[in-house]
């Protein structure tokens, strides 16, 4: 039978109802069509108080399996909770930030903007680099052929033009 698709593997974890009040909202390389056999889903939440962020995670998905979930020590302390449901895996990341300033909530914009303005090719040029075992930031670095730290990158690219991006698409899968 296979797994589900990401979006209702979503809808049957009852994820978005659970963590309604934290305003999630679902990220990574499985809406992107980007995704491995290894690939989970992300669900990126505006938690500006952890502890009851963390309480709520517990209790919607503390008995799933291979629940875990820890807080980072600074200053903003964000929370990540995983488990497993329906045939995937989930990552539930808490943050303090409102979700469209979160690092993870740009990086996906961008990702997806770069997919609409290069199409299938540069879709399948990222695609060899995760079969290649690279994470999806890297492999759209290299799949672009750009230089330095390919998360700041990405960042960086934001405020980029869509002329300006559409070059370096074509003069990366030409």
């Amino acid at each position: 039978m296979g797994r589900p698709g990401y979006r209702e593997a979503v809808d049957r974890a009852d994820i978005l109802s659970a963590l309604s009040e934290f305003d999630p909202h679902i990220a990574g390389t499985p809406p992107l069509n980007l995704d491995i056999p290894t690939s989970d889903i992300d669900i990126l939440c505006h938690a500006p108080d952890s502890n009851r962020f963390a309480s709520a995670v517990w209790n919607a998905f503390g008995s799933r399996p291979k629940f875990r979930m820890w807080q980072w020590s600074g200053t903003d302390r964000p929370v990540l909770g995983t488990f497993e449901a329906h045939a995937w895996d989930f990552e539930i990341f808490g943050h303090v930030d409102p979700v469209a300033e979160q690092a993870g909530w740009r990086h996906f914009v961008m990702e997806r903007r770069l997919l609409t303005l290069g199409g299938q090719g540069l879709a399948s040029a990222v695609m060899a680099f995760r079969r290649n075992g690279l994470k999806t930031e890297p492999a759209f670095a290299a799949a672009l052929q750009l230089a330095g730290d390919p998360y700041r990158t990405l960042l960086d690219m934001e405020d980029w033009t869509d002329d300006a991006l559409s070059v370096v698409i074509r003069r990366a899968i030409a």
